[in-house]
Order: structure tokens, then C-alpha cells, then sequence
């Protein structure tokens, strides 16, 4: 749905984590060099705690269509390439 403004990202599942623990996941995104974008606030916590990589996208929206996340996303996308490109910034809360 993302390719054209996202092209390197991908899906958990994709990776072959969709039974992964966050620290499994998080472990993975620092390996690769990407971000991790998702609704949950245990990746808040670890972005806190540890910093970047990988830097953390926080997407605060409770429950919601794919669509109205796909909107989200696109919407913000001048703001997450901002902040991907920040070395200073490990998390950025989207709502």
C-alpha cells in the first residue's frame, strides 16, 4: 500500500517475526538499519530506555482501519523523512 512514498519498508511477517517478541523485533530493526512503526507502547518504552537504532514511530491511533493508518502514514510522510534523517531523535509520535 506504502511502496511508492515507503519503498524499503516491510512487514514484520515479511521478516518471518509475526510470533517475535518486541526485543526479537527490536534486535532485528537494529541489525538492518530500519525503523519500526507500530501502535505498540512497549516500543515506546524501549525507545526510551535505549535510544536509537532503531529509531521508533508511534503510531497513537487505538483501534482503526488499515486504511485510515495508510492515510496516517501518507499525511505524515514529509514528517518521517524528516525524522528518519534526524541522528538526534530516536521516536516520533504520530497521532
Amino acid at each position: 500500500m506504502l511502496d511508492d512514498i515507503y519503498p524499503e519498508s516491510t512487514h514484520v511477517i515479511d521478516l518471518g517475526l509475526e510470533r517475535a517478541s518486541d526485543a526479537e523485533i527490536w534486535g532485528q530493526a537494529q541489525e538492518i538499519g530500519a525503523a519500526i512503526v507500530s501502535k505498540d507502547a512497549d516500543f515506546q518504552q524501549r525507545s526510551l530506555l535505549y535510544g536509537a537504532p532503531p529509531k521508533f514511530i508511534w503510531l497513537r491511533v487505538g483501534n482503526c482501519s488499515t486504511r485510515k493508518i495508510e492515510a496516517l502514514l501518507r499525511r505524515s510522510s514529509p514528517v518521517i523523512h524528516t525524522f528518519l534523517k534526524d541522528t538526534d531523535e530516536s521516536h516520533l509520535i504520530l497521532s
